[in-house]
């Protein structure tokens, strides 16, 4: 069954009278001792168990999460999967926080590795390692251990994740094919990717005004990581025992880093700038054509199958001192406050079966975390794009996470938002890294591990 807000729905005339006369005739047959009636709370023999799941995405994705309910429900027929469908990402968030604040959050929810230790740190999330061990259905040997290791919470597994995605560079092959530019390579360096990108930035009808841009990015702390970490600097300071202190933006490394990020938009012009970016935003315009590099997660692939007009593929990020990309993990995690658990674990111990997960692998959203789905043609499809997807299982050894704290949110989007105005020429790169680290001093003070 799935769930989304609706308008209000008034009964015509005619149907509130058959809903009376429906009414009257229940009550008539429990006076006569017909029709018992059901105790609050209480279910028929033949009533199914009710499980509440909440997604969000867009239209394919919620294709793929009906496709995945069916299936569930149709081997496990006594489970009733009440999904909830959310569109936005950002409208998700804050129903999800609401509905937990308020105690009545949905029984099993995908949540991001980012944002789940906040709700661990509350206690309203039920910890899963007792349930993956009785399971006979998945192992933790299972998974790709990069997948697993960021939703355990003070050593106890919550979640159980459900993909193992990465940063890559989607990229527009017409539009290479046009400059006569090979397709990136492999192994392709800083230098390289900067010079691809001024090559395919251009005014093309001769006004002084860029039509075509070289890249497209937001300007977040989570998309400078990986050239961070590339460049032999860290995101955190951190104590002897792995509790952070501090963002460390302000080491050489880092500085590096965030500087020659910042200089693509500020310096060099390849990446729209602040106007442009609100006038149309980097994905729609890579969506037009007029747009040559993306960089994104695999969450981009099911609205980029919709391209029909140029041909298009994925590439790794380009590398520096060394080979790093960022995690980008959900996982299902189960509410502490779900009614039926047995029922809730049922369904996401199937959603992380070979089966469940190999249905939701054929929307184009997710990187499979079990590698028997990740390695078969239910995410290696030959006939579907992108061609190069072997690409977000090569960059899987190198991913390393951002960290798993409970005030971990507000840094990203304070330091996100300091980032944003160095990028868009709006304070320096010293200005930005001084009010990154002032401003998020508070959410690292009394973190617990």
């Amino acid at each position: 069954m799935l769930v989304e807000p609706q308008p209000a729905i008034h009964a015509a005339p005619a149907h509130a009278a058959r809903i009376a006369s429906l009414t009257l005739l229940a009550a008539l047959l429990v006076a006569i001792g017909l029709l018992a009636p059901q105790p609050a709370g209480v279910r028929g023999a033949d009533e199914a168990r009710p499980v509440s799941f909440m997604v969000f995405g867009d239209p394919a994705e919620l294709a793929a999460y009906g496709s995945l309910v069916a299936a569930f429900e149709v081997a496990h027929p006594d489970i009733d999967i009440e999904l909830i469908h959310i569109p936005s990402q950002s409208d998700y968030r804050l129903r999800l926080g609401a509905d937990f604040a308020a105690g009545s959050p949905p029984d099993v929810a995908l949540i991001n590795y980012r944002r789940y230790a906040a709700f661990a740190a509350r206690g309203v999330l039920e910890p899963l390692e007792r349930y993956l061990r009785g399971s006979d259905v998945i192992a933790e040997t299972d998974f790709y251990p990069e997948a697993i290791s960021p939703f355990r919470w003070r050593g106890e597994l919550m979640c159980i994740p459900q993909n193992v995605s990465s940063l890559v560079v989607y990229y527009d092959k017409d539009l290479f094919d046009a400059a006569g530019l090979a397709y990136p390579a492999d192994d392709w360096s800083w230098d390289d990717f900067l010079a691809t990108a001024e090559a395919l930035t251009k005014d093309l009808d001769g006004d002084g005004r860029t039509d075509q841009y070289g890249l497209g990015t937001e300007a977040s702390i989570f998309r400078v990581a990986p050239f961070i970490w590339q460049n032999g600097g860290e995101l955190v300071v951190a104590e002897q025992d792995g509790i952070p202190l501090r963002l460390a933006v302000d080491s050489r490394a880092a500085r590096e880093a965030i500087e020659w990020f910042v200089a693509l938009q500020t310096e060099h012009g390849v990446v729209p700038d602040a106007s442009a970016e609100a006038a149309q935003d980097s994905e729609s315009r890579f969506l037009d054509g007029s747009l040559a590099m993306f960089l994104d997660s695999r969450r981009a692939v099911p609205t980029f199958r919709q391209i029909e007009a140029f041909d298009w593929d994925v590439a790794p990020l380009p590398r520096r001192e060394q080979a790093a990309g960022i995690l980008h993990s959900d996982a299902y995690c189960m509410a502490g406050a779900a009614q039926d658990k047995d029922a809730a674990w049922t369904f996401i111990e199937f959603a992380n079966s070979p089966e469940g997960q190999a249905i939701v692998a054929e929307s184009g959203r997710t990187v499979p975390s079990l590698s028997e789905v990740a390695e078969s043609e239910a995410f290696l499809d030959p006939e579907a794009k992108p061609a190069n997807s072997q690409v977000f299982l090569e960059t899987i050894p190198i991913l390393r996470e951002v960290p798993v704290m409970a005030g971990w949110v507000d840094v990203e989007e304070l330091a996100g938002d300091e980032l944003e105005r160095a990028f868009y020429g709006q304070a320096t790169v010293d200005e930005a890294i001084s009010a990154m680290i002032t401003r998020t001093l508070p959410f690292f003070a009394g973190e617990e591990g």
